[in-house]
C-alpha cells in the first residue's frame, strides 16, 4: 500500500513538471513561429518593394557584385521634390553623398557634394553646379559627373524624395542628433518657418530631420553636407539595433514609392551583413574643401588637391580587402600548383 501511494506521488510529480514544460514551450514555439512568419512576411513585402523600385542607371558599365563580399560604392541622392514642387521630371538633387564599403572591415567611408560645387557635367559637357546634373539628365548624369569628379566607378545609387527621408525616420521612431544652433526652417511643403528647433542634443522626428538636414542660412554648404552625413548615420545607427527589428515593415512602407536603386532584392539583403555579427560597423566622414565664389552667381569652388585626396582615400578602401583577397587566391593556385 505505502509502496503504491509512492508510486502514484511520483506519477503526479512527472505529470506536473511535464505540464510545466509544456507550458514553457508553447509560448516559445509560438515566439518562433510568430518570429519566422514575421521574417518571411518583411521578405515578400521588401523583395516586392525593391523590384518595384528597381531602375538601372543605363550607363552600361555594371559589375556583378556580392555586397556580402565585395567592396562596393553608392551615390546617395536626395532629390529636391515634394507635392508642393509638383514631381517635375527636371528636379535637382539637394543632397549628395558618395560612400563606400569595406566588407571585409564592415566599414564605411562617405563623403558629402556641396549642392553648390562648380563641376564638369559630362551629359552636357560643360562646367556647372553638380546640383543641376540631375535636372540636366537624371540619374545617369548626376552618377557621371560624380565619377568624373573622384575618378572612382560608382557600383550602386538609391535616390529618394523628402518624403521617403521623411517616413523612414518616423518610422524608425525619430532619431537622436545635436542640432548646432536654433533654426527656422521651412518644411517638406515649403512653408516657412514652420519648423522650430533649439540647439542641443535632442530627438527629431522626419519633418524636424529634413529641415535639419537642408539648413544653410548660418553658415554654408560645407556644414550642410556633414549635418546629412550626421543624420544619415544616426539613421544607419537606428536602424541597426535589435529594437528597431519590428519597425521594418513601416520602414519598407516607407521607401516604397517614393525611392529608385539600382540594388537586386538579393544584393539588398547581402547589406544585412553591415549590421549583424560580432564586428561592430565603423562608419568615417570625410569632407572636401572649397571657397565660395559669386559673380552675380554663386558657387563653390572645390580644392583640386582635396577632391584628388578624397578620391584616392576612396578608392584604396574600395581596393584594399579585395586585392588581399586577390593575393590569398594567388597563394592558393601556387600552392596547389606545386603540391601538383
Amino acid at each position: 500500500m505505502v509502496n503504491e501511494r509512492k508510486r502514484l506521488k511520483k506519477m503526479k510529480k512527472k505529470k506536473r513538471r511535464r505540464r510545466i514544460l509544456f507550458w514553457l514551450f508553447v509560448p516559445c514555439l509560438l515566439f518562433l513561429i510568430s518570429s519566422a512568419g514575421y521574417a518571411l512576411f518583411l521578405m515578400h513585402k521588401a523583395e516586392s518593394m525593391i523590384n518595384k523600385s528597381y531602375e538601372e542607371i543605363g550607363n552600361g558599365n555594371v559589375k556583378s557584385l556580392d555586397p556580402k563580399k565585395d567592396n562596393f560604392s553608392v551615390l546617395f541622392i536626395g532629390i529636391d521634390d515634394s507635392k508642393s514642387r509638383n514631381f517635375k521630371s527636371d528636379t535637382r538633387s539637394d543632397a549628395l553623398i558618395l560612400a563606400t564599403f569595406n566588407a571585409k572591415d564592415k566599414s564605411v567611408k562617405m563623403v558629402s557634394i556641396p549642392r553648390d560645387s562648380y563641376v564638369y557635367i559630362p551629359c552636357e559637357d560643360k562646367y556647372d553646379k553638380i546640383t543641376h546634373a540631375h535636372a540636366y539628365g537624371g540619374t545617369k548624369c548626376t552618377v557621371e559627373s560624380i565619377e568624373n569628379l573622384f575618378d572612382i566607378h560608382i557600383d550602386y545609387y538609391v535616390k529618394m524624395n523628402f518624403y521617403a527621408f521623411m517616413d523612414v525616420v518616423d518610422a524608425l521612431g525619430g532619431i537622436e542628433v545635436e542640432v548646432p544652433y536654433d533654426i527656422k526652417e521651412k518644411d517638406s511643403e515649403d512653408h516657412h518657418n514652420a519648423i522650430v528647433l533649439k540647439k542641443g542634443l535632442q530627438k527629431l522626428n522626419g519633418e524636424e530631420a529634413l529641415a535639419l538636414a537642408r539648413t544653410r542660412k548660418k553658415d554654408n554648404d560645407i556644414e550642410r553636407g556633414k549635418r546629412q552625413q550626421q543624420i544619415l548615420k544616426a539613421i544607419l545607427e537606428k536602424a541597426s539595433e535589435a529594437s528597431s527589428i519590428t519597425k521594418y515593415d513601416d520602414v519598407i512602407e516607407a521607401v516604397g514609392d517614393n525611392m529608385k536603386t539600382n540594388f537586386t532584392f538579393d544584393q539588398m539583403k547581402s547589406l544585412v551583413h553591415y549590421v549583424i555579427g560580432d564586428k561592430k560597423l565603423t562608419i568615417e566622414s570625410l569632407y572636401l574643401k572649397g571657397t565660395d565664389h559669386n559673380d552675380g552667381i554663386y558657387y563653390y569652388m572645390l580644392d583640386e588637391d582635396s577632391v584628388q585626396e578624397i578620391g584616392e582615400t576612396l578608392q584604396n578602401h574600395l581596393q584594399s580587402s579585395n586585392e588581399s583577397a586577390d593575393d590569398d587566391s594567388t597563394s592558393t593556385d601556387k600552392n596547389s600548383d606545386e603540391e601538383q
